[in-house]
């Protein structure tokens, strides 16, 4: 007898989602002027190969066939990011109406084949002009780490939300604030390079502060049924054992992942821990009186982006001498764990590798949404980002056949639909991503799509996962065990 598929709530979301640097290229049109990746990638040995997002895939022209696949696919929602530059070249001032144009146009294309539309305000693409700035006189430049920018945000929120408001229901601040922090400002490994512990927690806490901020100004634009969120990657943290130092560990990465931006944003706070932890550092004077009201904006959903578990133990004499970690974001001489490096050691979780070299472990998926279910009683989850990197090419039929990319989502949707049934209020599943991009550090060197592209025609091919994610979605039931095409 079959054994019965798992069924997903009616309503539940089933989308895909992208960031405009990764796909939209036109980077000097219409007004458009350069973010912090077009420098990041500009700048020789940065971008793997060199590659740069000038071009990407063309996703600026080509956007109505690009509606029309996703519509063919079936498609329920589209995740998309406004490019900042596009919108508010200097980010600050009046905005360029060709660039909200273009969003204009998206969205009604959307809605005209039945596509939910979440319009994510900020996935790392500030414009080069505000990181120029230096507001309260700092020598190592502006960004993120100046209070300034999370007020910019906020300008260039009221913008986007006044533009769009009337036809964009769902709502997401800001992307992965940990990667433009930690990896941005700490690592270097990431737009806009830089190297500096103390400007990565900075930037931390004004990212915190633009999220309520922009909050803020979106519900002043936007009618009461919108919904307002962040999306988030937190890390499912692991001690390799449960030996006291290796729980320390946990304890300090969770910090650093995880609760430097959950404590703000849903508690009002910054866990005294992770200040003792960076008390060599900083004082954290730079968090002013009324921010963490501030910070915690009552949330309408929080998105969960997930791709790999860390597995963490204390760091030994020879960890520590031979300096910080090489992690998965890319290789760096800096470290992206500020006040932590020094006592923790990561280590490769068991399991099949992607090719970014992510392990596979669909339960950290169930851990963090049952986490932040507990975490964040009453505001409903969606899994803003999930999916994988393979080696994927046109086969001799020309079709592009990716049995381990749906072996991997047929697991994490199986780990969603578990976190479901253990309580979890989960009401979508965005795939990352809808097409092969720009992949940042990697340049076009790794595949996330569920859409071949061919980078010299710009063609579009669904690949064999793309067509099995459209049956989930028209079906809503995902079959209990994986087989194989």
């Amino acid at each position: 007898m079959a054994r019965e598929n798992l069924r997903f709530p009616p309503g539940f979301l089933w989308g895909a989602a992208t960031a405009a640097y990764q796909i939209e290229g036109a980077a000097r049109e219409d007004g458009r002027t350069p973010s912090i990746w077009d420098t990041f990638s500009h700048t020789p040995g940065k971008v793997l190969g060199g590659d740069t997002g000038d071009v990407a895939v063309d996703h600026y022209h080509r956007w109505r066939d690009d509606v029309r696949l996703m519509a063919d696919l079936g498609l329920i929602s589209y995740r998309f990011s406004v490019s900042w530059p596009r919108v508010q070249p200097t980010g600050r001032g009046p905005a360029v109406q060709r660039g909200l144009d273009f969003y204009r146009g998206l969205v009604d294309e959307l809605l005209a084949h039945g596509i939910q539309p979440m319009v994510t305000l900020y996935h790392w693409d500030l414009p080069q002009e505000l990181e120029d700035a230096f507001p309260s006189g700092s020598a190592a430049g502006g960004g993120w780490p100046e209070r300034d920018t999370a007020y910019r945000f906020a300008e260039y929120a009221g913008i986007v939300g006044e533009a769009l408001g009337d036809r964009v229901e769902m709502w997401s601040t800001l992307n992965e604030p940990w990667c433009s922090a930690f990896l941005g400002y700490g690592s270097g490994v990431h737009a806009p390079g830089r190297t500096d512990p103390v400007a990565a927690l900075r930037a931390a806490h004004h990212l915190n502060l633009a999220h309520g901020l922009g909050a803020q100004a979106l519900r002043e634009q936007l009618p009461a049924r919108a919904r307002i969120g962040v999306s988030l990657n937190p890390s499912a943290v692991r001690p390799l054992t449960a030996s006291a130092g290796d729980l320390d560990a946990r304890r300090r990465i969770d910090a650093l992942a995880n609760r430097v931006f959950t404590g703000p944003m849903l508690r009002g706070t910054y866990d005294d821990d992770l200040v003792a932890d960076t008390a060599r550092l900083t004082d954290w004077s730079f968090v002013r009186d009324d921010d963490l009201r501030i910070t915690r904006h009552p949330l309408d959903f929080l998105g969960i982006n997930y791709y790999s578990p860390a597995v963490v133990s204390a760091a030994t004499e020879e960890d520590a001498a031979a300096g910080p970690r090489k992690d998965g974001h890319g290789a760096s001489e800096h470290s992206p764990w500020p006040g932590a490096d020094e006592h923790v050691s990561f280590h490769r979780a068991p399991g099949e590798l992607t090719a970014m070299d992510w392990p596979v472990d669909p339960t950290g998926l169930t851990d963090l949404l049952l986490e932040y279910t507990a975490q964040a009683p009453g505001v409903p989850l969606y899994v803003t980002e999930n999916g994988a990197a393979y080696d994927d090419k046109p086969g001799e039929d020309g079709q592009v056949h990716d049995p381990d990319r749906v072996r991997y989502l047929h697991s994490h949707i199986a780990a969603v639909h578990h976190a479901i049934l253990a309580g979890a209020d989960v009401r979508g599943y965005f795939l990352w991503s809808l097409l092969d991009n720009f992949e940042w550090a990697y340049g076009y060197s790794k595949r996330f799509g569920a859409v071949h592209v061919d980078y010299e025609t710009q063609a579009r091919t669904p690949k064999s996962s793309a067509h099995w994610y459209a049956k989930l979605a028209a079906s809503g039931e995902l079959p209990r065990e994986y087989v194989a095409d």
